[in-house]
């Protein structure tokens, strides 16, 4: 009797074991591909679409190209939101083309935001240079994580997740991002769906609103969303 159930057991280990390695193809494809040379510096004058930048050739390739001065410089926070973001992903920075990694620079005027968003194919995490800010994200079932963080605190927001950063402090304040994909995508949700065309009857609907309502919100989002000149 024991033996059969150690047999069972042994069955049901090697089973899982299986159905894991099974499902190591699937767990891969959740986030960039590893590369499969030394480096594949983004040649951005290639108009070739692939799933990532056409490779600079190698016998061209620089030290300079692995080097970015975009985020040494603020940004203009001179908007409705009063925030910017300046990002280092592969179009600005071609030299982390296929290494799964990007940053970007946060710059927020007093009572800065970054609204609402969400990076589908990154997982983000955040540096607190200077001041201090709101921080939050949404869970799937709906659940809020916020919290203030001070200068040098560190939070992360889960891939895919909404979540947003405010500046509660007096000033100004700076922070740095990093992200695990090259090019992580941004989709601000207001703008999203008050400022892409989406049937003004799917978005009364969906948030019971009347059609001036709509209109004024539409209106609103695209007014805050502005880009400084």
């Amino acid at each position: 009797m024991a033996g059969s159930f150690s047999a069972h057991v042994l069955r049901v280990t090697v089973a899982l074991f299986v159905l894991q390695l099974a499902l190591l193809p699937m767990m891969a494809i959740a986030s960039d591909a590893d590369p499969e040379q030394d480096f594949c510096v983004g040649d951005t004058n290639n108009p070739t679409i692939v799933n990532g930048l056409v490779c600079k050739n190698p016998a061209l390739v620089k030290a300079s190209d692995f080097m970015f001065h975009g985020l040494a410089t603020p940004g203009n926070t001179n908007d409705p939101l009063g925030s910017s973001v300046t990002p280092a992903a592969a179009a600005q920075f071609p030299g982390i083309n296929t290494l799964g990694i990007s940053m970007a620079r946060l710059d927020f005027a007093k009572g800065g935001l970054v609204p609402p968003h969400t990076h589908p194919r990154a997982t983000e995490i955040i540096f607190v240079v200077e001041g201090s800010l709101l921080v939050g994200f949404v869970s799937t079932n709906g659940t809020l994580f916020a919290t203030t963080l001070q200068k040098g605190d560190v939070f992360v927001f889960p891939r895919g997740l909404l979540h947003f950063e405010l500046n509660v402090c007096d000033g100004t304040a700076t922070a740095i991002a990093a992200l695990n994909s090259q090019n992580p995508g941004t989709q601000i949700q207001a703008v999203a769906l008050f400022n892409s065309g989406v049937s003004e009857v799917v978005l009364e609907k969906a948030f019971g609103l009347g059609e001036k309502a709509v209109q004024k919100i539409e209106d609103g989002v695209k007014a805050a969303n502005k880009k400084p000149e």
